[in-house]
């Protein structure tokens, strides 16, 4: 009888050993891994969000020794900051996410779950985003300067201070302007090498108002990488114009005949009201009877 409790006991026991060996062999596998760039702010996201486990990023330049990033070993969260990490920016990167147990839980398992990324390289991949410009229209009326700020990125400096894409791709940078009246739909482009572009007679007309989108161009990308994020439109001030440029003659005739429309029928309506007060009076008068002598 003890014989067959300790049997039942030990086959209870390794049951559960082997139930728990299981489990830990059945974390999620990450989906959806991709990197996501702007202004070589750089993330690595992926799906789903965990519950019982967690996980862990690794990275390396393609073909070196895989290292961890500090704030991505076993997270609960579905992104890595990788941004000050990848500092040889015309290196490609490849990253694993590991499907590991909760913090402070053992496993008997020597290999996680993972999954792979794609290959990224920040001076090719990143997006750019959207610059932001002034407009300077000189006093003739003639020259129409857009004033382009470099867009800062996600680095920086020996001196601590943000870089900018010009630090980054130098003369490769370019941008690429968009404009058009104001009035019309009708549009043109320009590319400048700097980030102060001139408009002259050859592109506007004097003191007509245009609207500018600006953004960045680096033609040494692959063609659906060379154009970063549209700017926010931005108009010029037109010439001062008269009263019947402004309004045009249609509205300022339409107006002339609404005032003398409404002028007319409150003519006719006061006309009107005095004569029926008139005869209104006049009945009044002839119905009093006359006083006897």
């Amino acid at each position: 009888m003890l014989k067959m409790e300790r049997k039942t006991f030990c086959s209870r026991l390794c049951t559960v050993l082997f139930f728990t060996s299981c489990v830990s062999g059945n974390y999620p596998k990450a989906q959806n891994v991709s990197w996501l760039s702007i202004n070589f702010k750089t993330l690595l996201m992926w799906d789903p969000k965990p519950s019982n486990y967690s996980y862990t990023v690794e990275y390396s330049v393609i073909g070196q020794i895989r290292e961890w990033n500090q704030h991505c070993i076993r997270t609960m969260e579905t992104e890595c900051d990788l941004s000050n990490v990848l500092t040889d920016l015309k290196a490609t990167y490849s990253a694993d996410v590991l499907s590991e147990p909760l913090h402070r839980v053992n496993s008997d398992l020597t290999e996680f779950p993972h999954t792979s990324s794609e290959g990224f390289t920040p001076y090719q991949d990143t997006l750019i985003g959207r610059p932001e410009f002034k407009i300077e229209v000189s006093k003739d009326k003639r020259k129409i300067t857009l004033y382009v700020e470099d867009p800062p990125i996600a680095l920086f400096n020996k001196q601590n201070k943000l870089k900018t894409m010009r630090d980054v791709f130098a003369d490769e940078l370019q941008y690429k302007v968009t404009f058009g009246k104001a009035t019309s739909t009708g549009k043109k482009t320009k590319i400048s090498a700097s980030s102060e572009i001139e408009l002259d007679r050859r592109d506007i007309e004097p003191g007509v108002s245009y609207c500018f989108n600006v953004q960045a161009y680096i033609p040494s990308r692959s063609t659906d990488k060379q154009l970063g994020e549209l700017s926010q439109r931005q108009c010029s001030p037109g010439a001062n114009k008269s009263f019947f440029e402004e309004f045009g003659i249609g509205v300022i005739a339409g107006f002339i005949l609404l005032v003398i429309t409404i002028v007319v029928v409150a003519i006719v309506v006061t006309v009107v009201c005095c004569q029926r007060t008139r005869r209104a009076s006049t009945s009044g008068k002839e119905g009093v009877p006359l006083r006897s002598v």
